[in-house]
């Protein structure tokens, strides 16, 4: 099975779920980034260091010191169709990742106070989206979904320490910094499948 069709499915189960005034909300979200402009590829990312939900703090020097990086952006625990992409990445992507050397991490914009993660990459928090936003994967959350968010009991506020979140996302770095890949998804429904992300590298 694809990751699209285990995001498709789970798609269909939770919307099944949602009165039709937040689903509509949510839909309206996930249309509203058309013609947003995103790092591309060969520009330089700089150098970051976040803490993380361990309470180890890691760097970007840190993650490409032997090899390339691929960091995966996403929006938060809270967030269903991240969990599974995460599942999925630890299960089909982190093993060949070790084969290539290089290295794999998460990175959102939740607070690293949560529960921690049953992972076996580094999960990392950008509080206040710095990379993010240097990448532009940040935006801001329209009222309408900040409503549908908090009727669903997520308030990101709390959570992020601010109503901001990221287009999940997987850039792959090179040892030099330089983006060698960007695959940008601003409907969260979608992602970007293991067998791509080994193929960029």
């Amino acid at each position: 099975m694809t990751l699209e069709t285990a995001l498709t499915g789970l798609n269909d189960q939770l919307r099944g779920a949602l009165p039709p005034e937040i689903a509509e909300a949510l839909d309206a979200d996930r249309r509203r980034a058309a013609g947003t402009k995103f790092a591309d590829v060969g520009s330089k990312i700089e150098d970051f260091t976040l803490p993380g939900a361990d309470g180890t703090a890691a760097s970007l020097g840190d993650l490409v010191a032997n090899g390339p990086a691929v960091l995966v952006f996403y929006r938060g625990q809270w967030c269903p169709y991240c969990n599974l992409t995460l599942r999925t990445y630890q299960q089909e992507l982190l093993p060949e990742l070790a084969k290539r050397g290089a290295t794999l991490a998460a990175i959102s914009p939740q607070k690293p106070d949560g529960p921690l993660p049953d992972l076996e990459f580094p999960v990392l928090s950008d509080v206040g989206s710095t990379v993010a936003r240097g990448l532009g994967l940040s935006y801001p959350v329209s009222d309408p979904v900040r409503e549908a968010m908090r009727t669903l009991g997520t308030d990101l506020e709390k959570v992020n320490g601010t109503w901001e979140l990221v287009h999940p996302a997987v850039v792959v770095v090179g040892r030099d910094r330089v983006l060698r890949f960007v695959d940008v998804h601003p409907d969260f429904v979608t992602r970007t499948e293991p067998t791509d992300i080994l193929k960029s590298l």
